[in-house]
């Protein structure tokens, strides 16, 4: 099966239609075939055309954006994704900074950015296990109380009053798996 060039652009409102015009336009004359676009703000927990796109990727396809700004939220973000197209037998092409995952150079690049994003990454999380150290030390961090348990009085209640455990599910909220755990544990 041939390699398809897929195209991904996004602008953060709607009033960008010059920018995701441009985009469209690089995108077109990179060669891509397939072009997902969407208006967006990178910060929403949803990019449905982004999850289109990741879904339609085959193997031997190369997955084109004008600027990593417009695909990733964050170096780590990136990375994710980057792993996505790579578990897939896809490349990614950033063409602002003509970066290719198909070439040594730009997998070079890719591992570059993921290493910094990693070392940043990691630096956060020392940072936040000694800052949750010093607060417990000072007596100031309690930590929370997990979100199921915080209900184990009403699901029992719910299991007293005959309900089944996919009821319990669905009037609280919580996972089949905690209503289970919390009923085991009487």
């Amino acid at each position: 099966m041939p390699s398809t060039v897929i195209g991904y652009a996004r602008t953060s409102t709607l009033d960008q239609t010059y920018g995701l015009d441009a985009q469209l336009r690089d995108l077109t004359a990179a060669g891509c075939e397939k072009i997902f676009q969407e208006q967006v703000s990178s910060v929403d927990k949803s990019r449905p055309e982004l999850e289109r796109a990741l879904d339609y990727v085959r193997e031997g396809d190369v997955f084109v954006v004008t600027k990593l700004d417009r695909l990733a939220r964050s170096m780590a973000d990136l990375v994710k994704l980057r792993d996505t197209l790579q578990s897939k037998g896809a490349t990614l092409k950033v063409l602002a900074l003509g970066i290719d995952t198909s070439t040594p150079t730009g997998k070079l690049m890719m591992n570059l950015l993921g290493s910094i994003a990693e070392f940043e990454r990691d630096i956060m999380l020392e940072r936040q296990r000694e800052g949750i150290a010093k607060a417990k030390e000072d007596g100031k961090y309690k930590g929370r109380a997990p979100t199921a348990l915080r209900q184990a009085d009403q699901v029992r209640q719910l299991k007293g009053e005959g309900k089944t455990a996919d009821q319990i599910v669905e009037i609280l909220g919580i996972s089949r798996s905690s209503v289970f755990r919390i009923l085991r544990q009487e």
